[in-house]
């Protein structure tokens, strides 16, 4: 062998001794905060980190569980987390007093919000429900347009006694009748199957829709220095999250495993699986609204937030002079 081939020979072994040495690129840590606990409209989440569609993404995602869309946009706005999966209308809110928030895709295109009744109740329209309890969670964004149903079924929010518990005990209180509640606000995407879970009869419900409320459902926010100063962190994990979901799409049993592998307890059972599967059915029933022509997961359809924005404006009380498009961008989007 002569000395230049030796010193090929070696000069190759070095470099790919070095590059075997090297260490694997490092993964941005992000947190995402969910609006409450795990529930089936997560599924996508969890498949996401479960099969390292974040991790391929460059990302660590930590998940983290809420206590109510307003809750985990302001844990947001404060620094606490990256990202947020919360109510769009309860974004919104925020936005306009001042938070800096921004949404940077859309999971539920459309409201799944509701009054869901007891069954024994005897309530077969809103009105029937005048001077009766009804219970809520304090930061739910199914707050935001309650007082509009009220005004638009000819009523009053104060025709009724809303009433605060907390989120964990929502659904038992429900089921207990506790202070003579017949009803809770919640959303058709996970309350019914929840009450069902737990022995209940299925519930009468009365979607927000029907009366009059067309809002954008669930969105995905972010702090504005966050978008700013590190965009291409925003485009990986939007463009991740946005995968993930279509793959849920495709096979939502597979999320659903994914999510009770995270999880554990009672979801990794068969009903617990059961459970979030008919949640989030419901869910991907909602993806794409109908507003969304090509059909594109995660887009923020002009239309949809100017319906939103004019309807919190009228009937909400909201104050802003900005428009809806300042609430959002479609620019992290694949």
């Amino acid at each position: 062998m002569t000395n230049t081939v030796k010193h090929t020979a070696l000069g190759a072994a070095v470099l790919c001794a070095a590059t075997l040495a090297l260490p694997a690129k490092a993964l941005d840590d992000a947190r995402l905060r969910l609006n409450w606990m795990y529930y089936g409209s997560h599924a996508g989440f969890a498949l996401g980190k479960d099969s390292g569609a974040y991790r391929d993404a460059g990302i660590n995602l930590d998940i983290r569980s809420g206590n109510g869309s307003s809750s985990a946009h302001r844990l947001v706005a404060n620094g606490d987390s990256d990202f947020a999966y919360g109510s769009c209308a309860a974004m919104v809110t925020l936005a306009a007093q001042g938070a800096p928030l921004i949404s940077v895709g859309v999971i539920d295109a459309a409201g799944t919000e509701a009054v869901i009744v007891r069954p024994d109740a005897g309530v077969k329209t809103l009105q029937d429900l005048k001077g009766k309890m009804i219970l809520t969670t304090a930061n739910a964004g199914v707050n935001t347009f309650f007082p509009l149903v009220m005004r638009n079924a000819g009523m009053d929010a104060s025709d009724v006694n809303l009433t605060n518990v907390p989120d964990g005990a929502l659904v038992s209180s429900y089921l207990q009748g506790a202070g003579g509640a017949v009803a809770i606000l919640g959303g058709l995407d996970d309350k019914p199957a929840e009450i069902e879970a737990n022995g209940g009869e299925p519930p009468v419900t009365f979607a927000y829709s029907d009366f009059g409320v067309n809002q954008v459902g669930y969105c995905l926010s972010t702090h504005k220095e966050t978008v700013a100063q590190r965009p291409e962190l925003v485009k990986r994990f939007v463009t991740a999250t946005v995968q993930a979901y279509a793959e849920t799409e495709k096979n939502p049993d597979a999320a659903v495993a994914s999510m009770a592998d995270i999880v554990g307890g009672s979801m990794a059972e068969d009903q617990g699986k059961a459970q979030a599967r008919a949640v989030l059915d419901v869910t991907l029933g909602i993806l794409y609204s109908n507003a969304n022509k090509e059909r594109r997961l995660g887009l923020h359809v002009a239309s949809d937030w100017d319906d939103m924005l004019s309807l919190m404006k009228d009937f909400n009380d909201l104050e802003t002079d900005l428009p809806a498009s300042a609430f959002y961008t479609n620019e992290f989007l694949p």
